[in-house]
């Protein structure tokens, strides 16, 4: 019998140490695969949120780590996958591209074009989830992102930087409110995001016309993972939207994006939740869906002028059912985001648009984000319309009220028309200050309530084309002086004259 000086595991060892490290892959085998999640043996180095690539081309994401396999979910190509497929670790985490490039375009969750018009060349990548900037790192919101809305620029005022929830029933024109958001923004060097998560195609397809329609593509992005994408490509849209938005306040610019909707986006981690195994909790959500949306949102903010100064503004949507926000999801978002704006489904139908619930909406950052000339002439606005809500139940009963009560209850009328907005309409910080002007100088007060958005709206053109002076004064200075203030009652005694004579 022949003595061996050596065995067989010595031999190997001796091979493989002669090749460099940079070579070696880790590559594992798919032991269980279904419902798009695979369980893969052997990436024992793998890391969350890492791309695992399979030897058909299909490419999944580790959502799961356990002691003896990974769980991953696959971005497309599920039905490629097998058991026992090698899958092969790629040493990053999921990134998209982040480029000027990007502008005008729609792309999919993992960044790649869907609308037909060519390949996005880059090469700048950005990672879908990293560390965000610390507070030392960033500056108080202080600069007013305008809406265009009357009633959320004066009492629900949106700062850059800020995250401001949207909250409210099916069709109570959430979606309308930050698409005329998007339209507004043209010309104010502001970059829009739209992320849409699990919504028609045909929705989707509409809105991007919509964009395309009014000129607003030019400055806007369209991330889109509609109802037939994967779980994960929903879960990740918006993650994505993100990083995106993030390159561009890296760059020092302003950034707007928009989440429609985090309850499709919490219903999509659900379901991924159930397939890999996890624990339920209440209604069925996972334990961590409070942290899914926190470290979303906790990456909007303002920079400090050493790191650009730029800002990423979010406003998430939501949808409650049967206006309750004191819902599981709605509630874990009223307390991540600083304020929100409710739009009330009776107010709706009563044909006050948008449908804002004043007493409801809140913003946690408030005047800071306000210019000063809005703040001039809207800050009694707020008491005014809560005394009107109040006195409206009492009116209905038929009981008389005292004249001080009709008086407010009046006020409180020519207030809710001057804050009505037809779709697709939208004004500027100037011209909504020269609206609520009228109503705090009691300009208003003797015309007929079906004519006032009429008469605010031609007052505003009017003071626009002959009082050239103070309503450039209003836009260079952003404040409503005294000065300005004399011109603007002489211009308002004189349009009373030529708008009664015509």
């Amino acid at each position: 019998m022949i003595e061996r000086d050596t065995d067989l595991v010595s031999i190997l060892e001796q091979s493989l140490s002669q090749v460099p490290h940079d070579k070696l892959e880790e590559i594992g085998t798919v032991i269980k695969t279904g419902d798009g999640i695979c369980k893969i043996y052997g990436l024992t180095n793998a890391a969350f949120g890492e791309v695992i690539t399979f030897e058909k081309g299909a490419k999944g994401m580790v959502l799961d780590i356990d002691e003896d396999f990974v769980s991953v979910a696959l971005f497309e190509g599920a039905s490629s996958v097998t058991e026992q497929d090698i899958a092969r670790r790629s040493g990053s985490v999921f990134s998209v591209p982040a480029d000027d490039k990007m502008l005008g375009r729609v792309v999919n969750a993992m960044g790649k074009p869907i609308d037909a018009l060519g390949p996005i060349e880059t090469d700048h990548f950005m990672p879908i989830e990293h560390p965000v900037a610390g507070i030392i790192d960033r500056s108080p919101i202080n600069e007013s992102l305008e809406t265009g809305f009357t009633v959320i620029d004066s009492l629900i005022p949106i700062g850059k930087g800020q995250r401001e929830l949207l909250i409210g029933n099916r069709s109570t024109g959430k979606t309308t409110i930050v698409l005329d958001t998007i339209l507004h923004q043209k010309n104010k060097d502001v970059i829009c995001i739209y992320v849409s998560i699990g919504h028609k195609q045909a929705n989707t397809a509409r809105i991007i016309h919509l964009l395309e329609q009014y000129g607003a593509m030019d400055y806007t992005i369209v991330v889109d993972a509609d109802a037939k994408e994967t779980s994960l490509n929903q879960f990740i849209a918006p993650y994505a939207g993100c990083a995106i938005g993030e390159y561009f306040m890296g760059k020092g610019r302003s950034v707007l994006i928009i989440y429609d909707d985090l309850s499709k986006h919490a219903i999509a981690y659900r379901e991924l939740s159930l397939l890999l195994r996890r624990p339920p909790g209440r209604e069925a959500y996972p334990g961590d869906i409070f942290y899914i949306h926190s470290r979303l949102l906790e990456r909007s903010g303002k920079l400090s002028k050493a790191h650009g100064g730029g800002s990423l503004t979010a406003i998430p949507i939501v949808q409650t059912q049967g206006d309750d926000i004191s819902a599981y999801i709605p509630t874990n978002l009223i307390s991540i985001t600083d304020g929100q704006i409710f739009l009330d489904t009776n107010l709706f139908n009563s044909g006050i648009r948008p449908a804002v619930n004043v007493g409801l909406s809140v913003s946690r950052v408030g005047g800071a984000a306000q210019t000063k000339a809005i703040r001039s002439v809207s800050s009694s606005l707020k008491l005014e319309l809560a005394q009107y809500n109040e006195l409206l139940a009492f009116a209905q009963f038929g009981s008389e009220l005292d004249k001080a009560s009709q008086r407010a209850l009046d006020r409180g009328r020519r207030a809710v028309e001057i804050l009505k907005q037809a779709e697709n309409e939208t004004y500027s910080f100037i011209d909504q200050t020269l609206f609520l002007f009228l109503l705090k100088e009691n300009f208003l007060d003797k015309l007929a309530y079906d004519v006032i958005k009429d008469y605010v709206v031609t007052f505003a053109s009017y003071v626009r084309g002959t009082h050239q002076e103070a309503y450039q004064a209003i836009a260079e200075k952003a404040v409503l002086d005294a000065a300005c203030g004399d011109i603007l009652k002489k211009a308002a005694e004189e349009f009373a004259l030529v708008y009664t004579a015509a």
